[in-house]
């Protein structure tokens, strides 16, 4: 069975976003944008809220962002590569190739989709991880803390669930972002 991970930037006080929806406060550099190309480049499907999916949609419909470095142009081959699904209610379409458009998230439907992946899936978005935390489904966490307290904004982390978390790997990057790997304990 494939696992669903959690991957997201949050401010040391577990924001993903400031009070005011921004977070150009995550700005990487070569060796963290790297690292993070490798880690998604194994997924095969991304499931996402529709704000983040958006954000993230430019690396297929703005050429010129992946022509800026071969390190851009590997992290949009690895997005476009994989499989998309946006969870929305206010979307009429999608902007991109391998995309489908579901109006609610289902557990079941996750569930079904992890028992029959051949490789991990990624899940990001904050309200729609929360349901997936809440359901049950996240195996894996990596969260990529970044040197800045936002003071508020919209929280990381779900409140009111609790899971025990196993901490498997740690990095430390020269822009001072903290990488923390966890598996959720069963």
């Amino acid at each position: 069975m494939a696992k669903l991970i959690y991957v997201t930037n949050v401010s040391l006080d577990g924001y993903i976003e400031d009070e005011h929806g921004r977070f150009d406060w995550t700005p990487p550099d070569d060796d963290y944008f790297a690292f993070v190309t490798d880690l998604v480049r194994p997924m095969g499907t991304y499931l996402y809220g529709r704000r983040l999916y958006e954000s993230m949609a430019v690396w297929e419909t703005e050429p010129a962002l992946a022509a800026r470095s071969k390190l851009t142009a590997d992290f949009a081959d690895v997005w476009q590569t994989a499989d998309k699904i946006v969870y929305s209610t206010t979307l009429d379409t999608t902007l991109t190739a391998r995309t489908r458009l579901d109006r609610s998230f289902d557990p079941a439907s996750v569930r079904a989709i992890k028992a029959s992946a051949t490789s991990d899936l990624t899940i990001g978005g904050a309200h729609l991880a929360a349901q997936a935390f809440q359901a049950g489904l996240i195996d894996e966490c990596h969260l990529l803390i970044h040197p800045i307290l936002t003071g508020g904004g919209k929280p990381g982390l779900p409140s009111g669930t609790r899971l025990d978390l196993e901490l498997l790997s740690t990095r430390r990057f020269s822009n001072g972002v903290a990488y923390l790997h966890y598996r959720v304990s069963t």
